[in-house]
């Protein structure tokens, strides 16, 4: 898995060079205090995740989120950062982010979280998702009666387990299924529910009283 980072604090950037370049299966590609080149340095790094700061000089990393994820939707980006209010969280989300993950998250956690994007999953520090499920819950509701998407048991035991934030890997233990029929049951969950997207298909559960 190649690797871009960007994070403006040269000691965080040195010490996740320094953790990434030593973990087999990780190649760190590169890393950059900000995203003002992004453009050049995917062409020419060619990453398959990006692991990405918000707030640094020049190009705000949401932004720079948003802009990779219009022109390169299948390169994974997942935010790293201190900051863990809701309006951040669902921004970067929206933008396209498949993670958003607290920087004092542990070094085999984050290896965890980085590993479970490039899978397929959407990794997100536990007070993350539960902040995110709240704010999701705070919108009003799309419609009175509750549509039938035709989803099965397994489904929407899966879907009722990513509401409430566990990682693809948590729902495969707690299913006792494996983590590929994980992903299955997400990409059925997506066709019904007619989502792209992890915080799609959490809203739209929470809206439409799914779970």
């Amino acid at each position: 898995m190649r690797i871009l980072l960007y994070e403006d604090n040269p000691a965080i950037r040195d010490a996740l060079s320094v953790l990434l370049s030593g973990i087999p299966g990780l190649e760190l590609v590169g890393a950059f205090p900000n995203p003002l080149q992004w453009e050049r340095q995917l062409a020419s790094l060619r990453p398959d995740l990006i692991l990405m700061d918000i707030e640094m000089p020049g190009l705000d990393g949401i932004d720079a989120t948003r802009a990779i994820h219009a022109a390169l939707p299948d390169v994974n980006v997942v935010i790293l950062t201190v900051f863990d209010e809701e309006d951040k969280i669902f921004r970067a989300l929206c933008a396209g982010a498949v993670g958003y993950v607290l920087k004092n998250t542990t070094p085999d956690r984050l290896i965890a979280a980085i590993e479970d994007a490039h899978a397929g999953g959407a990794p997100l520090s536990p007070s993350i998702a539960r902040k995110a499920v709240r704010f999701f819950q705070q919108l009003p509701p799309l419609k009175t009666t509750r549509p039938d998407y035709t989803l099965t048991a397994r489904e929407h035991e899966t879907l009722r387990y990513l509401v409430e934030g566990l990682s693809y890997k948590m729902i495969a233990d707690r299913m006792n299924i494996s983590y590929e029929t994980v992903r299955t049951y997400m990409k059925h969950i997506y066709e019904k529910l007619h989502v792209v997207s992890m915080t799609e298909a959490v809203a739209k559960a929470l809206r439409e009283g799914l779970v």
